[in-house]
């Protein structure tokens, strides 16, 4: 059984379990004399016409300098340290520590949205002056990640395995790699041509078990990070394990008892499900295993007969036990609680709404920049993005040998060919886009039968349809630049990044009212002349021809009303900073709170 220790809220300072009321108070009291004091130095500050920063602010913009030893390591491994990539100045506040641990993360490897979200936000956050730290498995040789020499031991599925650590630092971000021969594999990170690797519970259990171990152990910068104001950041199932394993294992020793964890739920559908059996193999206390207990959701049942009945559900266990919940989007949060959208955790999700938080994503805007692309063959930004586009459009249309017909519109879509992301939807209204003079480009790879009617769909309209099977980098880039409207019918969606991509190049979504393309994809009024594209609330072929009918006719008939689409997009912000102070928001909150199980 679960237990759950209740303690009272203590509005200043961060709550400490040990300390008696005493020791409160004089805390209490330290703190006001610091308020004091600050208001004391910004009151003085004004007089003289100057204003005072915000301490994260100012530990963000300030050139910081680095240790001997952190010069001296950098010198070794042949790469030099700027400003931002040394250690963020404490100011005059406690320094938050955060631990990101993700079992993807860009560019090192990736698969889809999630990477992008580990490569992008732990950045925006140490601009911010926290420290912080990223740990993913190291899935292949990373020429910029040395080896620590760091080595240690951990014992799972009955018996002892070594680990070592990669440390990587960029950006002010320590990005640290879990090595262990299970990781080095041909396939992606989490499977190949012939399905999901059979170790992946064993994988990812390891992964978990290291990143409690690597912040007390190893030393960045000639520091721990240790256990103190620090906020463990898991995100999906593959990291949901470290929500049990602290309270568990390491709270009851006195360990990680002013430490938090915040669950990140990027993609509800993946629950990381497993036979009960399989719990002893966790090395986890036997009296937790309710934490993981759960009925096997019948999305996952692949025929067996165990599958039935009850299952340990990886996922399930981090919601339980996690201090804070967050999703990618404020849609996804609320989409999540409801049987439609939650995958029979929704009445988990629904118990504990009073800490489930939706923080909307956002982009790397440098390395998606109309201006600086150095993928597309024409640069251009909202001021000239009129003649850029045409220029892309036309350089696009000759490289995969379409007409060049500027009159047309260019449809896209770059994504993954499966059922989640709609690509039905997209075969079942080709006859209308053939019969209406539209050009469909599609980059992408996933289900083999939709894979093979791209194919045929290309084979069959020459001049209409070109189809990317596969992925590739320069290539997505260059498609969300020269198309003038881009596809997102999901049937769900957490948050998507691709319609964001596509704003920021002032190409028009049009996109399923689901997740977080109901949040960021705002229908045009015309009236107002305010909105960023189209959306449909009715997932079927005639709810996307509804949407995809009426932006093509806005840019036939009514072009100088779909350019204001297009520049409300590329003017709206989409950078990680807003999304950090969100989180902040959250990370803050978990520390104030006393710890959820113990």
């Amino acid at each position: 059984t679960m237990r759950v220790m209740e303690l009272p809220r203590i509005t200043t300072g961060t709550m400490r379990t040990s300390k008696s009321a005493k020791t409160l108070r004089a805390t209490s009291r330290r703190a006001g004399k610091r308020l004091e004091k600050s208001r004391e130095r910004q009151l003085a500050s004004r007089a003289n016409g100057k204003r005072v920063r915000n301490t994260a602010q100012s530990a963000a913009s300030m050139q910081q300098s680095s240790s001997p030893m952190e010069d001296a390591t950098a010198a070794k491994h042949g790469y030099k340290l700027d400003a931002q990539d040394r250690t963020p100045s404490e100011g005059t506040g406690k320094q938050r520590k955060l631990v990101f641990v993700a079992s993807e993360v860009s560019p090192w490897s990736k698969t889809g949205g999630l990477a992008d979200v580990m490569g992008s936000l732990p950045g925006g956050l140490a601009q911010r002056g926290n420290r912080v730290m990223v740990i993913a498995p190291r899935y292949g040789i990373y020429p910029d990640a040395f080896d620590t020499g760091h080595r240690f031991k951990i014992w799972l599925f009955g018996g002892e395995h070594e680990v070592g650590v990669f440390h990587c630092r960029k950006n002010g971000v320590d990005w640290v790699f879990v090595d262990h021969p299970s990781y080095l594999r041909a396939g992606n990170p989490y499977g190949d041509e012939n399905g999901d690797f059979g170790d992946n519970q064993f994988r990812y259990a390891l992964l978990c078990n290291a990143a409690v171990e690597i912040p007390l152990q190893v030393k960045f910068q000639d520091t721990v990070y240790g256990d103190d104001n620090l906020v463990f950041i898991c995100n999906d199932w593959h990291a949901a394990l470290v929500p049990v394993i602290i309270p568990s294992k390491y709270r009851p020793h006195g360990v990680y008892t002013n430490a938090r964890s915040v669950l990140a739920l990027h993609n509800l559908r993946h629950q990381g499900v497993y036979p009960p059996f399989t719990y002893n193999m966790l090395n986890l206390p036997s009296d937790w295993y309710g934490a993981l207990e759960f009925q096997y959701p019948p999305h996952m049942r692949q025929g067996a007969y165990e599958e039935e009945g009850r299952c340990v559900n990886t996922l399930k266990a981090g919601i339980s036990c996690a201090d804070r919940v967050v999703t990618v989007s404020p849609g996804y949060a609320w989409e999540v609680t409801t049987p439609e959208g939650g995958w029979m955790l929704d009445g988990l999700l629904a118990s504990r709404q009073y800490v489930l938080t939706g923080v909307l994503n956002g982009i790397d805007m440098d390395e998606w920049n109309p201006a600086k692309d150095p993928h597309i063959p024409y640069n251009y930004s909202n001021k000239n993005f009129i003649r850029g586009k045409n220029a892309c459009k036309a350089a696009l249309q000759k490289e995969l040998c379409l007409p060049e017909r500027p009159e047309v519109p260019l449809i896209g879509f770059v994504g993954r060919l499966d059922y989640q992301k709609g690509a039905d939807l997209i075969m079942g209204a080709l006859p209308w886009l053939v019969d209406n003079d539209c050009q469909l480009v599609m980059l992408g790879t996933g289900d083999k039968g939709l894979e093979n009617a791209l194919r045929v769909a290309e084979t069959n309209h020459k001049d209409k349809v070109r189809a990317w099977v596969g992925f590739n980098v320069p290539m997505s880039h260059k498609i969300t630049a020269a198309c003038d409207i881009l596809l997102m019918p999901s049937r769900f969606e957490p948050c998507g990044l691709n319609q964001l991509y596509a704003m920021r190049y002032g190409t028009v979504p049009v996109a399923h009212a689901t997740g977080g393309l109901r949040d960021t994809v705002i229908d045009y009024n015309p009236y107002e002349k305010t909105g960023t594209g189209w959306t449909f609330n009715d997932l079927s072929v005639d709810g996307l021809l509804h949407a995809l009918g009426t932006a093509a006719y806005t840019y036939r008939e009514h072009p100088m009303s779909f350019q204001e689409v297009q520049k409300n997009g590329m003017c709206r912000d989409s950078s990680w900073d807003q999304a950090a102070a969100e989180y902040e928001k959250v990370f803050d909150w978990a520390l104030t709170d006393g710890a959820y199980c113990s």
